[in-house]
């Protein structure tokens, strides 16, 4: 496989892109080369693009990708050439203190696919065996939301919903509206969602929340069981400690952009004995993920707004960021 030559989207530097012919080096005996043939614009690659996210420069984004397996490495026994595969882009060591602690999300030599290293913002992309996971007959680009799935599984996980429990959801995101799928199998009585943008408080609606609301003040303080930010904004992850009920819980999910403060009056945190957690990528649930999407328990189809060639990926975080077209998730094709 010496010489073969992937067309890539390129980060060359903050706010900088290209279009570029890629030599990918040769197999090492446990990686894979995939086709790569859905990959999603994700709220990180707008804020790698514009420097506001750990990243290494130039990169080829992308973390949130499926494929065809191309070629296998000598000694890769879980895959052969043709399987479909979707990628966690999460890469560790294995050996180090947070791994050996079951910590691997913060392993000391982390590195991830899209982030650190060549991801799938490209037409071929080379991974480690253990990075792949098998998807059955899930259409690609439903399988491309196994890595952003398997982050609001974690999510869950650490904010552990209680049955009868009162939500509310800021954002109708692409990742408030998996949440909003996945916190009902989770026992809770009321789901509430906030959500400015029309078309996207229209599909909450499909998707079952109990009531959308469109403006922050109509929402009651010191009610919710439970409170989760999927927006990364700075204004809402700071309303979330009115919003939750005394001894409640908060969940800042939503990826900030790197430098920006919050200011949270301490005493409400104190006063109310408020438990606040954040999630920082995934651990272990991409198998979970794949299970929800198989079996039809996350539904996806309609989240997918956009779909683009590999030359428009600009434009696809254009409309991302100015909320234009309807937007929901766009999703790269890099075949096309």
């Amino acid at each position: 496989m010496n010489n073969f030559v992937s067309k890539a989207i390129r980060i060359d530097q903050p706010n900088q892109i290209s279009l570029v012919d890629v030599n990918l080096p040769s197999l090492s005996a446990k990686e894979i080369l995939i086709k790569v043939m859905a990959s999603g614009i994700c709220g990180t690659d707008v804020h790698i693009l514009r420097g506001g996210y750990f990243s290494n420069y130039p990169i080829i984004p992308g973390h949130e990708f499926s494929g065809i397996v191309e070629k296998v490495g000598f000694s890769i026994s879980r895959f052969k050439m043709g399987d479909h595969v979707a990628v966690e882009p999460n890469i560790t060591c294995d050996s180090c203190y947070n791994c050996l602690n079951n910590r691997q999300n913060f392993c000391l030599n982390w590195q991830a696919i899209g982030v650190t290293i060549a991801g799938g913002m490209s037409q071929y992309v080379i991974v480690p065996e253990k990075a792949a996971f098998l998807t059955n007959q899930i259409p690609f680009e439903h399988a491309a939301f196994m890595e952003p799935l398997s982050c609001v599984l974690h999510g869950i996980e650490k904010i552990r919903i209680n049955s009868g429990d009162k939500v509310v959801i800021l954002g109708a995101g692409p990742i408030g509206l998996l949440f909003l799928q996945i916190v009902p199998l989770q026992g809770a009585s009321h789901i509430s969602v906030i959500e400015k943008k029309m078309n996207r408080a229209k599909l909450a609606k499909q998707y079952n929340a109990d009531q959308v609301f469109y403006d922050l003040n109509d929402l009651e303080d010191d009610y919710f069981d439970v409170v989760i930010d999927a927006t990364g904004d700075i204004s809402l992850m700071e309303k979330s400690v009115d919003l939750v009920r005394p001894g409640g819980k908060v969940l800042l999910f939503g990826v900030p952009t790197k430098g920006k403060r919050l200011k949270i009056e301490a005493i409400k945190i104190f006063r109310k004995g408020l438990s606040i957690f954040s999630s920082f990528t995934s651990l272990r649930n991409s198998y979970q993920a794949l299970s929800l999407l198989e079996n039809g328990k996350v539904n996806v189809g309609d989240i997918i707004s956009h779909r683009l060639p590999l030359s428009e990926f600009e434009r696809g975080v254009g409309l991302i960021e100015k909320g234009e077209e309807d937007v929901k998730k766009v999703i790269i094709l890099p075949q096309e």
